[in-house]
């Protein structure tokens, strides 16, 4: 997969932009706050309809803006592809070689990125809310069908959610609560099953790619953890079972939840659990140990992501190179070179090992413009 052309309109500090990339390594360079997160969210964006960094598209548009426009020319393995994404305060609009997409769902998927930002050093030691979006991130982009899932989940549990704030558990209807339940199941239970067999997936490239780094002398272990006990692999399954424990669940913990307002299982309470030869990474791991395991989750998505879709997606590098020592950087960027198309921001080229990289095309950028 190669983005040959992107072009930005009224996004952030781009006014106008066109930028014609390099098939291989993409570095663009310059002082804080001159727009090169902005380039690299752009380009995520495009992939996955939202921000990285926001979830209110209004940030996105630039000042004095009516809207902003990401367009690109690509080519995948089936032929070169166009894609638009429109952003305003009436919604989103999206075109594939010229024809609107009726839902943002079969939009997702035409570009595939993946990010690797400082942040995301944190995913094993930071909250389970950055995991559980890390696996939204990444499944979606594969499984169109799970943002459906994921997006359905949410609005029914918000709706849920008010039910629980304003009626008295005693005063409530049961009839009206299994409503809600069965509806909040049965799009919970298909989200279960896909991030079940997407970590089972991810586990078997990062522990490959974590020994390596580590000269073999660890063993990583990611572990899904659902919000309640299920007994085997075998119980994610079978659906009706799965969605039989979890019915049981919700009306077990009925008047806990009435007290406090809120839906307190489900898959927006999911966690990932990381271990380093069966030792707890999160909790007894060092810093060393929690960061390179970071990155062999990040080098894993790549992998996974071409085992999916049948090649590599775009890598996204804002500003990470800076983060990592010599041994892991040399690391992550031998897996990249001459492989998948890698866009790296950074302040200055000091910061990156440059005798590593092949070829690469170097953008200066200034004031949401790109010079020299």
């Amino acid at each position: 997969m190669q983005l040959n052309r992107l072009e930005l309109q009224g996004y952030r500090n781009y006014e106008r932009l066109t930028l014609d990339t390099s098939a291989g390594v993409n570095i663009l360079v310059g002082p804080n706050a001159q727009g090169k997160t902005n380039l690299l969210e752009a380009i995520h964006v495009l992939a996955l309809t939202k921000s990285h960094r926001t979830s209110k598209d209004k940030e996105l548009i630039g000042w004095n803006q009516p809207f902003a426009r990401i367009r690109a020319e690509l080519t995948r393995k089936y032929g070169k592809i166009s894609m638009e994404l429109q952003l305003s305060p009436q919604g989103k609009r999206a075109k594939v070689n010229e024809l609107e997409q009726r839902k943002l769902s079969g939009f997702v998927g035409t570009l595939n990125v993946v990010l690797f930002a400082p942040e995301d050093l944190d995913i094993v030691k930071g909250s389970p809310g950055v995991r559980r979006r890390f696996m939204d991130m990444e499944i979606g982009q594969v499984h169109p069908g799970y943002l459906h899932d994921s997006q359905q989940y949410q609005k029914i549990m918000q709706q849920r959610n008010n039910y629980l704030k304003s009626t008295d558990a005693s005063k409530a209807s049961q009839a009206m609560l299994e409503v809600w339940n069965e509806q909040l199941v049965s799009f919970g239970v298909k989200m279960m099953q896909k991030r079940k067999t997407f970590i089972r997936k991810l586990q078997g490239w990062a522990e490959k790619i974590h020994y390596g780094i580590t000269a073999g002398s660890e063993q990583l272990t990611v572990e899904y953890r659902p919000s309640f006990g299920i007994d085997d692999d075998a119980g994610f399954q079978d659906e009706a079972s799965l969605f039989q424990q979890f019915m049981l669940k919700l009306t077990q913990g009925k008047e806990q939840e009435f007290r406090r307002g809120t839906t307190l299982v489900g898959p927006h309470r999911d966690d990932l659990a990381f271990y380093i030869n069966g030792k707890d990474v999160q909790s007894f791991g060092s810093q060393g140990q929690q960061r390179t395991a970071a990155l062999s989750l990040k080098l894993a998505e790549l992998e996974l992501m071409r085992e999916e879709i049948g090649e590599y997606p775009l890598l996204l590098l804002d500003d990470v190179l800076s983060e990592l020592d010599q041994q892991r950087q040399t690391q992550l960027i031998e897996t990249f070179q001459s492989r998948v198309q890698t866009f790296i921001t950074t302040t200055g080229l000091e910061s990156v090992n440059m005798n590593r990289l092949k070829d690469a095309a170097v953008y200066e950028v200034r004031g949401g413009e790109i010079v020299g």
